[in-house]
C-alpha cells in the first residue's frame, strides 16, 4: 500500500521514528531481563556486561518492531488502534523502518558480543528473525493461533540475559520465557476482544473473529490458570524467596479473578480491566523476582 508522505515537523519525525521501535514495549522487554541477569550471576553481574546486555536486549528489541511497522503497514491503515503510525499515517515512508530495523540489529549484534558473548548476540538475532519474519510475515496473517506461537518473540530477553552471564541456556531461563510466552495470549487475546472490528476489518485471524468471543474468554482462562502456577515455580525451581512469591501470589489470585470474571460475562469492560492489569501485572512480577534477588545478594554480602 503506497502512502504518501503528510507534512510533519522535525519533533513530530523524530517521535516517528522513536515510535517505529514500540518504546513502551521495549521497556517491558528490558524489565523482563533484568532479574534474568541477576539470578544467572548470584548477584550483580559486572555493569558492562549488565548494562551492555540490557542495551543490547532493548536494541533487538527495538529492531524487531521496527520491521514489523513495516510489515503491518497495510494492515495497520485500516485499523482505529493503529492508523496514525508512523507509515500509515504517512509520517515516515517505508523504507525508513528498514533502515532503523537492520540499523538496530546492527548494533544489537555489535553490542551483545562485545559486552555479553555470541550465544546472547545469536539469540536476539534469532528474536528479530522470528518477530518480523515468522510472527509478523507468516503467522499474523494465516492462524488464529499467531499469537500463542508468536509470544515466544517477546519471550527472547530472559534468555538473552541468562546467556549472557552464563554461555548457556538453563532451565531458571526456559523458565521466565515460559512466564512471558503464558502471559501474552490472555493479554493480547484480551486486547481483540474489544478490538474485534479492526481485526475484521483487517481481515485478521485473531481467535475472537474465528472462533468466537466464548472460546476466546475461555481460552484465556485456561492460559491464565496454567501462567499463575508458572510465576510461582521460580520459588522452588529458581530460588526466588518471599520477597517475590508473596506479592506474585497475591497478583496471580487477581489476574485468575479478572479472567474467571471475563469468562462468565462478555461485558467489554472486564476485557479491558484484563488488558490494563496484563500489562501491570507483567512489570510487577519480573521487578518483584529482581527485588528479591537483590535482597537476597545484599543479605549474602552482609553475612
Amino acid at each position: 500500500m503506497s502512502v504518501a508522505l503528510a507534512p510533519a515537523g522535525a519533533r513530530r519525525r523524530v517521535l516517528a521514528y522513536l515510535e517505529l521501535t514500540k518504546p513502551r514495549i521495549s521497556l517491558l522487554v528490558m524489565v523482563t531481563a533484568v532479574p534474568a541477569l541477576l539470578l544467572a550471576a548470584g548477584g550483580f553481574p559486572g555493569p558492562l556486561r549488565f548494562w551492555g546486555t540490557l542495551i543490547g536486549t532493548v536494541l533487538a528489541a527495538g529492531s524487531a518492531a521496527s520491521f514489523n511497522h513495516y510489515v503491518d503497514r497495510d494492515i495497520d491503515a485500516l485499523m482505529r488502534r493503529t492508523r496514525m503510525r508512523p507509515l500509515p499515517a504517512g509520517v515516515l515512508p517505508p523504507r525508513d523502518a528498514l533502515v532503523v530495523g537492520f540499523t538496530l540489529a546492527t548494533l544489537a549484534w555489535g553490542v551483545l558480543s562485545a559486552c555479553a558473548n555470541l550465544l546472547a548476540a545469536a539469540i536476539a538475532m534469532a528474536s528479530i528473525v522470528y518477530y518480523a519474519v515468522v510472527y509478523s510475515v507468516w503467522l499474523k496473517r494465516r492462524t488464529p493461533q499467531n499469537i500463542v506461537i508468536g509470544g515466544g518473540a517477546g519471550a527472547s530477553a530472559p534468555l538473552i540475559a541468562w546467556a549472557a552471564v552464563t554461555g548457556r541456556i538453563e532451565l531458571p531461563a526456559v523458565l521466565l520465557a515460559a512466564i512471558v510466552f503464558l502471559w501474552t495470549p490472555p493479554h493480547f487475546w484480551a486486547l481483540a476482544l474489544y478490538r474485534r472490528e479492526d481485526y475484521l476489518r483487517a481481515n485478521l485471524p485473531m481467535l475472537p473473529v474465528t472462533h468466537g468471543e466464548a472460546e476466546t474468554r475461555r481460552q484465556i482462562l485456561l492460559y491464565s490458570l496454567v501462567l499463575v502456577p508458572v510465576t510461582l515455580a521460580v520459588a522452588p525451581l529458581g530460588g526466588a524467596g518471599p520477597t517475590y512469591w508473596v506479592p506474585v501470589t497475591v497478583m496471580g489470585g487477581v489476574f485468575i479473578f479478572f479472567a474467571f470474571s471475563l469468562w462468565r460475562s462478555a461485558e467489554i469492560p472486564h476485557a479491558v480491566r484484563l488488558f490494563r492489569y496484563s500489562i501491570l501485572y507483567l512489570l510487577l512480577v519480573f521487578t518483584f523476582m529482581a527485588a528479591d534477588a537483590t535482597v537476597r545478594t545484599l543479605h549474602r554480602s552482609a553475612l
